[in-house]
């Protein structure tokens, strides 16, 4: 007798659920930002804060930092160039290289989603308790590690 193989539904699979509400989150994140006024995107927000943190990072380890493939994060960075919050220079070592530098600009628009960013993880953590933060947490590094 064959045995009928019946596949879950997609709601019901912790990766879907995992996926949606980053897809949530940065929607309305994106949203908040834009309702401010300030001309930048999550992603490049992203890249930013990232600089910010690892001033030293090449092209590619910024492009695994921030979860990007090399072409994505070659059109972010000529965004932040375009939009002055990212200043490229030659790499005096390697001329084939560049070395990435946030502008005052840059730093500027930091600090003016900075405390939306807080409010939209507020928002977004509401009615989370903090032990449910911390288990979430250590199971989504469990998986990232079983996966390495």
């Amino acid at each position: 007798m064959f045995k009928i193989l019946v596949m879950e539904h997609l709601n019901n699979v912790i990766f879907y659920q995992i996926e949606q509400a980053i897809k949530t989150y940065r929607m309305y994140a994106q949203k908040q930002i834009k309702s401010k006024g300030l001309k930048i995107t999550i992603d490049q927000w992203l890249v930013l804060k990232s600089l910010k943190e690892n001033p030293n990072l090449n092209q590619a380890e910024l492009a695994e930092k921030v979860f990007k493939d090399n072409a994505s994060i070659t059109r972010i960075i000529d965004l932040l160039v375009k939009s002055g919050y990212v200043e490229r220079e030659i790499n005096p070592n390697d001329r084939r290289k560049f070395n990435l530098n946030i502008t005052s600009i840059g730093n500027k628009i930091l600090t003016e989603t900075h405390t939306i960013v807080l409010q939209n993880r507020k928002t977004a953590l509401n009615g989370v308790a903090e032990k449910d933060i911390q288990v979430l947490s250590e199971t989504l590094q469990k998986i990232t590690s079983n996966c390495k």
